[in-house]
Protein backbone atom coordinates (compact mmCIF):
# COMPACT_ATOMS: atom_id res chain seq x y z
CA UNK A 1 0.00 0.00 0.00
CA UNK A 2 1.41 3.40 -0.91
CA UNK A 3 2.25 5.50 2.03
CA UNK A 4 1.63 9.83 1.83
CA UNK A 5 2.93 12.25 3.33
CA UNK A 6 1.92 15.88 4.16
CA UNK A 7 3.83 16.68 0.90
CA UNK A 8 1.51 14.43 -0.87
CA UNK A 9 -2.01 15.96 0.61
CA UNK A 10 -0.69 19.72 0.22
CA UNK A 11 -2.88 21.97 -1.96
CA UNK A 12 -1.92 25.12 -3.63
CA UNK A 13 -4.39 28.32 -3.91
CA UNK A 14 -3.78 30.07 -7.30
CA UNK A 15 -5.91 32.08 -9.60
CA UNK A 16 -6.40 31.39 -13.29
CA UNK A 17 -8.09 33.89 -15.32
CA UNK A 18 -10.10 34.78 -12.55
CA UNK A 19 -10.85 31.86 -11.26
CA UNK A 20 -9.77 30.08 -8.15
CA UNK A 21 -8.38 26.67 -8.11
CA UNK A 22 -6.55 24.12 -6.34
CA UNK A 23 -3.46 22.60 -7.28
CA UNK A 24 -1.22 19.48 -5.66
CA UNK A 25 2.68 19.96 -4.50
CA UNK A 26 4.97 19.86 -7.17
CA UNK A 27 2.53 20.75 -9.96
CA UNK A 28 3.53 22.89 -12.71
CA UNK A 29 1.22 25.51 -13.73
CA UNK A 30 0.30 23.75 -16.72
CA UNK A 31 -0.75 20.21 -15.25
CA UNK A 32 -2.84 22.52 -12.55
CA UNK A 33 -4.47 24.42 -15.24
CA UNK A 34 -5.13 21.15 -17.27
CA UNK A 35 -6.25 19.01 -14.49
CA UNK A 36 -9.03 21.60 -13.48
CA UNK A 37 -10.12 22.14 -17.53
CA UNK A 38 -8.30 25.23 -18.65
CA UNK A 39 -6.91 24.82 -21.88
CA UNK A 40 -3.27 25.81 -22.97
CA UNK A 41 -1.66 24.81 -26.09
CA UNK A 42 1.63 22.82 -26.36
CA UNK A 43 3.27 21.00 -28.84
CA UNK A 44 6.86 19.89 -26.94
CA UNK A 45 5.14 18.85 -23.93
CA UNK A 46 4.34 15.09 -22.93
CA UNK A 47 3.06 13.64 -19.66
CA UNK A 48 6.20 10.66 -19.94
CA UNK A 49 8.69 13.43 -19.95
CA UNK A 50 10.24 16.11 -18.18
CA UNK A 51 9.32 19.97 -18.65
CA UNK A 52 11.14 20.84 -22.14
CA UNK A 53 9.75 24.21 -22.72
CA UNK A 54 11.21 24.18 -25.94
CA UNK A 55 7.95 25.22 -28.79
CA UNK A 56 6.91 28.24 -26.15
CA UNK A 57 3.28 28.06 -27.32
CA UNK A 58 2.50 27.62 -23.60
CA UNK A 59 3.29 31.29 -22.65
CA UNK A 60 0.97 32.59 -19.73
CA UNK A 61 1.33 35.46 -17.81
CA UNK A 62 1.87 35.64 -13.92
CA UNK A 63 1.16 38.26 -12.18
CA UNK A 64 4.81 40.17 -10.99
CA UNK A 65 6.34 39.05 -13.65
CA UNK A 66 7.73 41.18 -16.05
CA UNK A 67 7.15 38.78 -19.63
CA UNK A 68 4.91 36.20 -20.31
CA UNK A 69 6.49 32.66 -18.47
CA UNK A 70 6.45 28.68 -20.20
CA UNK A 71 3.49 27.30 -18.19
CA UNK A 72 5.04 23.97 -18.35
CA UNK A 73 8.11 24.78 -16.64
CA UNK A 74 6.69 26.93 -14.20
CA UNK A 75 6.05 25.59 -10.43
CA UNK A 76 2.54 26.52 -9.19
CA UNK A 77 3.11 28.69 -5.90
CA UNK A 78 0.62 30.16 -3.28
CA UNK A 79 -1.61 33.03 -4.44
CA UNK A 80 -0.35 33.04 -8.00
CA UNK A 81 -2.65 34.84 -10.56
CA UNK A 82 -2.38 33.56 -14.26
CA UNK A 83 -3.57 34.62 -17.87
CA UNK A 84 -3.81 31.77 -20.01
CA UNK A 85 -6.11 33.77 -22.49
CA UNK A 86 -5.40 37.50 -23.82
CA UNK A 87 -5.05 38.92 -27.09
CA UNK A 88 -1.06 39.30 -26.68
CA UNK A 89 -1.05 35.85 -25.46
CA UNK A 90 -2.68 34.91 -28.32
CA UNK A 91 -0.71 36.79 -30.88
CA UNK A 92 2.24 35.35 -29.45
CA UNK A 93 1.22 31.97 -29.59
CA UNK A 94 0.41 32.59 -33.65
CA UNK A 95 3.49 34.32 -34.33
CA UNK A 96 5.49 31.23 -32.49
CA UNK A 97 3.37 29.22 -34.41
CA UNK A 98 3.92 30.45 -38.52
CA UNK A 99 7.95 30.97 -37.41
CA UNK A 100 7.69 26.70 -36.34
CA UNK A 101 5.80 26.25 -40.63
CA UNK A 102 8.94 27.94 -41.76
CA UNK A 103 10.40 24.33 -41.56
CA UNK A 104 7.47 22.34 -41.34
CA UNK A 105 5.89 22.38 -44.77
CA UNK A 106 1.95 22.38 -44.99
CA UNK A 107 1.00 19.65 -47.04
CA UNK A 108 -1.39 17.67 -44.39
CA UNK A 109 -2.91 15.72 -46.96
CA UNK A 110 0.29 14.14 -47.99
CA UNK A 111 1.08 12.84 -44.36
CA UNK A 112 -0.12 9.81 -42.66
CA UNK A 113 -0.93 11.85 -39.19
CA UNK A 114 -3.58 14.07 -41.21
CA UNK A 115 -6.29 14.40 -38.92
CA UNK A 116 -4.67 13.64 -35.70
CA UNK A 117 -1.79 15.68 -35.63
CA UNK A 118 -0.98 17.98 -32.54
CA UNK A 119 0.70 20.61 -35.09
CA UNK A 120 -2.35 20.59 -37.61
CA UNK A 121 -5.02 21.16 -34.64
CA UNK A 122 -2.89 23.98 -33.49
CA UNK A 123 -3.09 25.73 -37.16
CA UNK A 124 -6.56 24.94 -37.20
CA UNK A 125 -7.01 26.63 -33.87
CA UNK A 126 -5.08 29.66 -34.62
CA UNK A 127 -6.57 29.86 -38.52
CA UNK A 128 -2.85 29.89 -40.12
CA UNK A 129 -2.62 29.35 -43.86
CA UNK A 130 0.22 29.81 -46.23
CA UNK A 131 -0.47 33.15 -47.22
CA UNK A 132 -0.06 33.75 -43.50
CA UNK A 133 3.27 32.36 -44.15
CA UNK A 134 4.57 35.42 -46.54
CA UNK A 135 5.17 37.75 -43.29
CA UNK A 136 8.66 36.36 -43.32
CA UNK A 137 10.79 36.40 -46.12
CA UNK A 138 13.06 33.50 -45.60
CA UNK A 139 13.90 31.06 -47.69
CA UNK A 140 13.69 27.57 -46.23
CA UNK A 141 16.73 25.60 -45.34
CA UNK A 142 17.71 22.99 -47.85
CA UNK A 143 18.83 19.63 -45.50
CA UNK A 144 21.25 17.25 -46.52
CA UNK A 145 20.20 13.84 -46.31
CA UNK A 146 21.31 12.28 -43.04
CA UNK A 147 21.67 8.90 -41.55
CA UNK A 148 19.42 8.40 -38.16
CA UNK A 149 21.25 6.90 -35.04
CA UNK A 150 19.27 3.54 -36.62
CA UNK A 151 18.57 2.12 -40.29
CA UNK A 152 15.27 1.22 -39.17
CA UNK A 153 14.31 5.13 -39.15
CA UNK A 154 14.08 7.63 -41.45
CA UNK A 155 14.57 11.55 -40.50
CA UNK A 156 12.61 13.97 -42.27
CA UNK A 157 15.05 17.25 -40.91
CA UNK A 158 12.42 19.52 -43.30
CA UNK A 159 9.36 18.18 -41.30
CA UNK A 160 11.36 18.73 -38.08
CA UNK A 161 10.20 21.54 -35.26
CA UNK A 162 12.87 20.98 -32.76
CA UNK A 163 10.71 20.27 -30.06
CA UNK A 164 13.05 18.30 -28.48
CA UNK A 165 10.90 15.14 -27.30
CA UNK A 166 12.58 12.40 -29.33
CA UNK A 167 16.12 13.50 -27.20
CA UNK A 168 14.24 13.52 -24.19
CA UNK A 169 12.30 10.48 -24.86
CA UNK A 170 16.21 8.87 -26.32
CA UNK A 171 17.62 10.03 -22.58
CA UNK A 172 14.76 9.85 -19.96
CA UNK A 173 12.49 6.42 -21.24
CA UNK A 174 15.59 3.99 -23.03
CA UNK A 175 18.28 5.54 -21.42
CA UNK A 176 20.52 5.49 -24.31
CA UNK A 177 20.71 8.95 -24.88
CA UNK A 178 22.03 8.28 -28.85
CA UNK A 179 20.39 11.53 -30.57
CA UNK A 180 20.45 15.24 -29.58
CA UNK A 181 20.79 18.54 -31.66
CA UNK A 182 23.05 19.50 -33.91
CA UNK A 183 24.29 22.33 -35.79
CA UNK A 184 22.80 26.53 -34.56
CA UNK A 185 20.48 28.89 -35.88
CA UNK A 186 18.26 27.68 -38.81
CA UNK A 187 20.76 24.43 -39.97
CA UNK A 188 19.86 22.78 -36.37
CA UNK A 189 18.77 19.47 -36.79
CA UNK A 190 18.35 16.31 -34.59
CA UNK A 191 21.01 13.53 -35.21
CA UNK A 192 22.99 10.71 -33.63
CA UNK A 193 25.78 11.90 -30.92
CA UNK A 194 29.15 11.34 -31.17
CA UNK A 195 30.82 8.66 -29.52
CA UNK A 196 33.45 9.86 -26.83
CA UNK A 197 35.32 7.67 -24.07
CA UNK A 198 32.56 8.45 -21.32
CA UNK A 199 29.63 7.80 -23.33
CA UNK A 200 29.32 5.68 -26.82
CA UNK A 201 25.36 6.97 -27.14
CA UNK A 202 24.33 3.50 -28.42
CA UNK A 203 21.21 3.32 -30.00
CA UNK A 204 18.46 0.21 -29.49
CA UNK A 205 16.28 1.04 -31.89
CA UNK A 206 13.35 1.15 -29.57
CA UNK A 207 11.85 3.44 -31.59
CA UNK A 208 10.76 5.61 -28.99
CA UNK A 209 11.91 8.77 -30.38
CA UNK A 210 9.97 7.75 -33.56
CA UNK A 211 6.84 7.18 -31.04
CA UNK A 212 6.26 10.39 -29.36
CA UNK A 213 6.97 12.76 -31.97
CA UNK A 214 4.33 14.88 -32.61
CA UNK A 215 5.04 16.08 -36.24
CA UNK A 216 5.62 12.35 -38.21
CA UNK A 217 9.64 13.75 -38.72
CA UNK A 218 10.13 10.65 -37.90
CA UNK A 219 9.39 7.25 -39.86
CA UNK A 220 9.73 3.75 -40.83
CA UNK A 221 12.45 3.54 -43.32
CA UNK A 222 11.29 0.41 -44.53
CA UNK A 223 7.60 0.26 -43.65
CA UNK A 224 4.86 0.55 -45.85
CA UNK A 225 2.51 3.01 -46.46
CA UNK A 226 0.42 3.68 -43.06
CA UNK A 227 -2.82 4.71 -44.39
CA UNK A 228 -4.56 7.78 -42.76
CA UNK A 229 -5.71 7.58 -39.41
CA UNK A 230 -9.51 6.89 -40.50
CA UNK A 231 -8.71 3.81 -42.31
CA UNK A 232 -6.63 2.34 -39.81
CA UNK A 233 -8.24 -0.04 -37.36
CA UNK A 234 -5.93 -0.92 -34.05
CA UNK A 235 -6.48 -4.18 -32.79
CA UNK A 236 -5.04 -4.51 -29.36
CA UNK A 237 -2.87 -7.52 -28.41
CA UNK A 238 0.19 -8.76 -26.26
CA UNK A 239 3.84 -8.67 -28.62
CA UNK A 240 4.70 -12.55 -29.07
CA UNK A 241 8.38 -12.26 -29.13
CA UNK A 242 9.13 -12.45 -24.94
CA UNK A 243 7.64 -13.62 -22.05
CA UNK A 244 7.27 -10.35 -20.90
CA UNK A 245 3.93 -9.64 -21.98
CA UNK A 246 4.17 -5.98 -23.29
CA UNK A 247 0.68 -4.27 -24.80
CA UNK A 248 0.56 -3.32 -28.30
CA UNK A 249 -1.37 -2.05 -31.08
CA UNK A 250 -1.14 -3.89 -34.44
CA UNK A 251 -2.25 -1.17 -37.35
CA UNK A 252 -4.23 -2.43 -39.96
CA UNK A 253 -5.56 -0.99 -43.21
CA UNK A 254 -7.62 -3.21 -45.67
CA UNK A 255 -6.56 -6.01 -43.84
CA UNK A 256 -2.64 -5.87 -43.82
CA UNK A 257 -0.43 -5.02 -40.55
CA UNK A 258 1.18 -2.08 -41.44
CA UNK A 259 2.74 -0.51 -38.04
CA UNK A 260 2.64 -0.76 -34.53
CA UNK A 261 1.88 1.35 -31.77
CA UNK A 262 1.99 1.41 -27.84
CA UNK A 263 -1.82 0.50 -26.41
CA UNK A 264 -1.73 3.09 -23.71
CA UNK A 265 0.63 3.78 -20.35
CA UNK A 266 -1.10 0.90 -18.75
CA UNK A 267 0.58 -2.56 -19.29
CA UNK A 268 3.06 -3.93 -17.94
CA UNK A 269 5.39 -2.27 -20.65
CA UNK A 270 4.00 1.43 -19.73
CA UNK A 271 4.04 2.29 -23.41
CA UNK A 272 7.20 1.61 -24.31
CA UNK A 273 8.46 -1.09 -26.86
CA UNK A 274 11.82 -2.95 -27.77
CA UNK A 275 12.91 -3.21 -31.25
CA UNK A 276 11.39 -6.34 -31.98
CA UNK A 277 7.96 -5.24 -30.54
CA UNK A 278 7.78 -2.35 -32.93
CA UNK A 279 9.53 -3.31 -36.11
CA UNK A 280 9.31 -7.01 -36.03
CA UNK A 281 5.76 -7.35 -37.55
CA UNK A 282 6.99 -8.01 -40.98
CA UNK A 283 6.06 -12.10 -40.63
CA UNK A 284 2.58 -11.30 -40.15
CA UNK A 285 1.82 -11.12 -44.14
CA UNK A 286 5.11 -12.14 -45.29
CA UNK A 287 4.13 -13.90 -48.98
CA UNK A 288 6.49 -16.73 -47.52
CA UNK A 289 4.58 -17.71 -44.37
CA UNK A 290 3.45 -21.49 -43.71
CA UNK A 291 -0.55 -21.48 -43.44
CA UNK A 292 -0.48 -25.50 -44.00
CA UNK A 293 1.98 -28.01 -42.71
CA UNK A 294 4.59 -28.73 -45.07
CA UNK A 295 6.11 -32.59 -45.58
CA UNK A 296 9.07 -32.51 -48.11
CA UNK A 297 9.67 -36.49 -49.92
CA UNK A 298 11.46 -36.87 -52.56
CA UNK A 299 12.99 -33.28 -52.46
CA UNK A 300 9.62 -31.76 -52.75
CA UNK A 301 7.74 -29.89 -50.27
CA UNK A 302 4.02 -31.08 -50.06
CA UNK A 303 1.14 -29.65 -48.84
CA UNK A 304 0.01 -31.82 -46.08
CA UNK A 305 -2.82 -31.91 -42.85
CA UNK A 306 -1.86 -31.58 -39.11
CA UNK A 307 -2.71 -35.60 -38.43
CA UNK A 308 -0.57 -36.86 -40.92
CA UNK A 309 2.00 -34.28 -40.61
CA UNK A 310 2.12 -34.92 -36.47
CA UNK A 311 1.93 -38.96 -37.26
CA UNK A 312 5.13 -38.25 -39.50
CA UNK A 313 7.00 -36.71 -37.03
CA UNK A 314 5.99 -38.80 -34.41
CA UNK A 315 7.42 -41.95 -36.56
CA UNK A 316 10.44 -39.78 -36.92
CA UNK A 317 11.19 -38.96 -33.81
CA UNK A 318 11.18 -42.45 -32.20
CA UNK A 319 12.88 -43.87 -35.11
CA UNK A 320 15.95 -41.19 -34.50
CA UNK A 321 16.10 -42.16 -30.37
CA UNK A 322 15.88 -45.94 -31.04
CA UNK A 323 18.35 -45.72 -33.63
CA UNK A 324 20.66 -43.24 -32.23
CA UNK A 325 19.72 -42.31 -28.67
CA UNK A 326 17.76 -39.72 -27.21
CA UNK A 327 20.07 -36.97 -27.06
CA UNK A 328 20.38 -37.28 -30.99
CA UNK A 329 17.32 -35.13 -30.66
CA UNK A 330 17.23 -31.20 -29.85
CA UNK A 331 13.60 -28.94 -29.76
CA UNK A 332 13.24 -25.47 -29.85
CA UNK A 333 10.33 -23.71 -28.71
CA UNK A 334 8.74 -20.63 -29.40
CA UNK A 335 7.99 -17.55 -27.87
CA UNK A 336 4.69 -17.23 -29.89
CA UNK A 337 3.09 -20.05 -28.23
CA UNK A 338 1.42 -19.68 -24.82
CA UNK A 339 3.15 -20.75 -21.38
CA UNK A 340 1.13 -23.31 -21.64
CA UNK A 341 1.88 -24.91 -24.69
CA UNK A 342 5.78 -24.18 -23.77
CA UNK A 343 5.07 -25.85 -20.52
CA UNK A 344 3.93 -29.00 -22.60
CA UNK A 345 6.53 -28.93 -24.62
CA UNK A 346 9.29 -28.88 -22.84
CA UNK A 347 7.74 -32.06 -20.78
CA UNK A 348 7.35 -33.82 -23.86
CA UNK A 349 11.12 -33.40 -24.74
CA UNK A 350 11.86 -34.23 -21.61
CA UNK A 351 9.52 -36.82 -20.15
CA UNK A 352 8.81 -38.84 -23.17
CA UNK A 353 11.63 -37.97 -26.06
CA UNK A 354 14.30 -37.68 -22.74
CA UNK A 355 16.60 -35.93 -23.26
CA UNK A 356 17.11 -32.09 -21.62
CA UNK A 357 18.90 -31.01 -25.52
CA UNK A 358 15.59 -28.12 -25.69
CA UNK A 359 15.92 -24.14 -26.28
CA UNK A 360 13.47 -21.55 -26.78
CA UNK A 361 13.95 -18.45 -29.25
CA UNK A 362 12.68 -15.56 -27.27
CA UNK A 363 16.35 -13.94 -27.33
CA UNK A 364 16.43 -13.87 -31.22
Amino acid sequence: MASFTRHDLKRIHLTVNGRPILARAGQTVLEAARENGIHIPTLCYHEKLKPIGACRLCVVDVAGTPTPVTSCTTPATEGMVVTTDSAMLENLRRETLKLLLLRHPMNCAACELNGNCQLQDLVHEYDITHQDLHTYEITPVEYDAGVWATPLIKYHPQRCVLCGRCVQACIEITGAGAINFKGRGATTRIAPVEPTLNSQGECVSCGECMAICPVNALTEANAKPKGKPWETTRVKTVCGYCGCGCELELNVVHGQVVGVTPAGDNGVNNGALCAKGRFGYGFINHQDRLKEPMIKRDGYWEQSNWDEALDYIADKLLQIRDQHGPDAIAALSSARCTNEDNYLFQKLTRGVIGTNNIDHCARL
